[in-house]
């Protein structure tokens, strides 16, 4: 029996709501001999601001580092808006991914059927959707330096951020891209601003160039960000695989979810490089949707996302593909059968909770072992 070690950072808002649903699959995958997958929990964001005044404690990084996989809830709230910027919140996960070397986002954006008429978008335009945005996410203007904001006097000031790209940053990334197309349906839409950006420039250049070199059976188009994001809207299930920077990614990942019905429903993996010796990468597993704070305590929370960011460990740090798919099918015939949180109900009254919707899954998961 494979044992893993699994650090769990449940976070702020409906972040505890659901990693208490993953708990349940953690412990039956226990009980049933499928894995030993040990579980150590820490503090990220608000809450562990309030409990020692930063983001995240050096003692919980270190577990982080350690761990076969993190696994990550939603951090921040309107509580601790007012709070250094260096020690805010979000700076938490900033931390975990710089530090843990995570530089491929995996933001899949699916259409399951029977939710298709959640959607903003026509049935037609979004029944059978499939998409897999693969974000870099260590670089970038989220990272780049100097980033100030500076008093030029007579009440005037400047702020900036520098986006800053170089070549081993582009040329991992894009790898990581082809690699996905391969097992999907080998295309891939690169994504930039070249017309305006000299990082968008020497970012065509790159993928252009590790294309040619390693990847001519995958097909390769290059998109303006802004394009993608309109043809997102207009016929999205022209895409396969989204290959883009930190920026565009974040913005375009969430384009693509509202697609799909609702952030509830959104899962994302974050991956290292291999380990020279184990071949393992560092990973976290979050869903796409925030802390919601709104919401918080009242058992109305989807925890779906956060179930299937469980799949995606599975499927990536685990080696426990097959009951990955086992997982993800059990969320769609849930699904398939009507149940639905609030955010997923439409005109409907929702029927049912965090904890419902947690125990119809894995009760279906059970049936399919």
């Amino acid at each position: 029996m494979p044992s893993f070690n699994l650090f769990l950072l449940p976070g702020d808002g409906i972040g505890p709501e659901v990693m208490a649903e993953v708990e349940k699959f953690i412990a039956w995958f226990n009980k049933q001999g499928i894995a030993k997958l040990e579980t150590a929990r820490g503090l990220v964001g608000g809450c562990a601001y309030d409990a020692h005044g930063k983001a995240i404690s050096e003692e919980h990084m270190a577990l982080a580092q350690s761990a076969d996989a993190v696994l990550f809830g939603a951090v921040g709230g309107p509580k601790w808006d007012k709070v250094p910027y260096d020690v805010r919140p979000e700076a938490g996960l900033l931390r975990l991914r710089k530090d843990l070397g995570l530089f491929a986002n995996l933001r899949p954006a699916i259409c399951y059927p029977a939710l298709a008429d959640a959607s903003s978008l026509k049935r037609n335009v979004v029944e059978g959707l499939d998409i897999l945005i693969v974000r870099e996410l260590t670089g970038g203007v989220y990272f780049g330096e100097p980033k100030t904001i500076t008093d030029l006097g007579n009440g005037q000031k400047r702020g900036i951020d520098t986006q800053v790209y170089d070549t081993f940053e582009i040329e991992r990334i894009s790898r990581v891209a082809f690699d996905l197309a391969r097992t999907r349906r080998n295309k891939v839409s690169s994504t930039e601003k070249r017309n305006v950006m000299k990082t968008g420039v020497l970012w065509n250049e790159v993928v252009t160039r590790i294309h040619a070199e390693e990847y001519k059976d995958v097909q390769l188009e290059h998109v303006l960000a802004d394009n993608c994001a309109m043809q997102l809207v207009r016929w999205p299930k022209q895409y396969d695989v989204i290959v883009t920077d930190n920026l565009f990614g974040d913005v375009l990942s969430d384009v693509a979810a509202m697609l799909t019905g609702s952030l509830g429903m959104l899962p994302s993996a974050s991956l290292g490089a291999p380990n020279a010796k184990t071949k393992r990468r560092k990973s976290l597993y979050e869903p796409v949707h925030g802390s919601a704070p709104d919401i918080a305590g009242t058992g109305a929370a989807n925890p779906i996302a956060m179930i299937a960011s469980f799949a995606m460990a599975l499927r990536y740090s685990l080696g426990l593909g097959e009951w990955a798919g086992k997982l993800d099918a059990a969320i769609s015939a849930v699904l398939a059968k009507g149940l639905r949180t609030k955010d997923i109900a439409g005109d409907q009254p929702a029927n049912a909770s965090t904890s419902q919707m947690g125990d119809a899954i894995l009760k279906e998961l059970k049936a399919a072992a």
